[in-house]
C-alpha cells in the first residue's frame, strides 16, 4: 500500500496538506509547525501501551509526510502530478522516525517558549498569520485560535481586535462567522482550551519538559491570571452587548403591545 492509500486510511485523506492540518500555499515553516503539532498527537511516547500499535503507525506515515512536503524536489512532483515516488531515499518504511523526529525537534524547555512568544506575540509574522487563518476559516474563531501559535484562548480578546481593525480597514472580508459568533460557541471554546491546557501540562510532566528558573514560572503564572482576566472583561463586554441589544428589543415590542 502506498503513502497516499495509507493516509486516506489512518487519516481519512489521502492529501498530504490536509494531513498535516496546512493550506497548500503553506511556507516551509507551516509545514513544519504542521507536522510538528500532529505528530505530538500520535507521538508513540505520548500514549499508553494499548495505543502504542497505531500511534507507532501514524507516526511513521506522518515522518513519510512531512519528508515528502519538506523536499523543494518531492513536494512539486506532488503538487503537480498528485503522485509520491515511493522508492525515493527517506521513505523507507525501516527509517527510525523517532529518531527523525528527535533530530528536528529538540527537547525545549519553558525558556525556549518564552523567548520565542515574546518575539512572535505582536510580530509582523504573527499579524500575517492571524489575518490569513482569518481568510482560510472565513472567520471561524475556533479553527482560528487552534491554528495561531501562541493563541491561548486568553489571547482571544486581542486577536479578535487585530481582525476587527483588518476588517475595518478593508485589508480583510468580514464574515458572518465572525462578526455573529454566539457566547455560547465562545464559551465552549474556553472550556475546551482549559482542558487541553490541563492535558499539555500532564504531558509536560510525562515528557520531562524543563521548567527553567522559578522566576521565570512565577511569570507565566502571573501573566496567565492576567490574560485571564482580560478574558473574562472581554466575555462580560459581549453579554452586556448582546443582552442588552435584547432587552431593548423586548421593551420596544411590549410597547407596541400596549397601544
Amino acid at each position: 500500500m502506498g503513502l497516499l492509500e495509507r493516509c486516506k486510511e489512518e487519516f481519512g485523506t489521502a492529501d498530504l496538506y490536509e494531513v498535516l492540518g496546512v493550506r497548500r500555499e503553506a511556507s516551509d515553516g507551516e509545514i513544519r509547525r504542521g507536522y510538528h503539532r500532529v505528530s505530538l498527537k500520535v507521538h508513540p511516547d505520548r500514549v499508553g501501551q494499548a495505543g502504542q500499535e497505531v500511534a507507532t503507525r501514524q507516526f511513521q506515515i506522518l515522518g513519510k509526510v512531512y519528508s515528502v512536503l519538506s523536499d523543494r524536489e518531492r513536494r512539486t512532483v506532488y503538487d503537480e502530478q498528485g503522485t509520491v515516488d515511493e522508492e525515493a531515499d527517506g521513505l523507507s518504511q525501516d527509517r527510525d522516525w523517532l529518531a527523525y523526529w528527535r533530530l528536528l525537534f529538540k527537547k525545549i524547555t519553558l525558556e525556549d517558549i518564552k523567548n520565542f512568544e515574546e518575539k512572535y506575540i505582536g510580530s509582523e509574522e504573527e499579524l500575517t498569520d492571524i489575518k490569513q487563518a482569518y481568510m482560510d476559516f472565513e472567520g471561524d474563531m475556533d479553527q482560528i485560535m487552534e491554528s495561531v501559535l501562541c493563541a491561548e484562548y486568553t489571547a482571544e480578546p486581542r486577536i479578535r481586535s487585530i481582525i476587527q481593525q483588518a476588517i475595518d480597514s478593508g485589508e480583510v472580508p468580514s464574515y458572518k462567522a465572525f462578526l455573529k459568533e454566539s457566547k455560547q460557541k465562545i464559551n465552549a471554546r474556553k472550556r475546551r482550551a482549559q482542558e487541553e491546557a490541563r492535558e499539555a501540562e500532564k504531558a509536560r510532566k510525562e515528557l520531562g519538559l524543563g521548567e527553567g528558573s522559578g522566576d521565570l514560572k512565577a511569570l507565566i503564572q502571573s501573566r496567565q491570571k492576567d490574560r485571564e482576566k482580560e478574558m473574562d472583561s472581554f466575555l462580560a463586554q459581549m453579554e452586556a452587548k448582546y443582552c442588552s441589544s435584547s432587552k431593548k428589543g423586548k421593551k420596544t415590542t411590549d410597547k407596541k403591545g400596549k397601544k
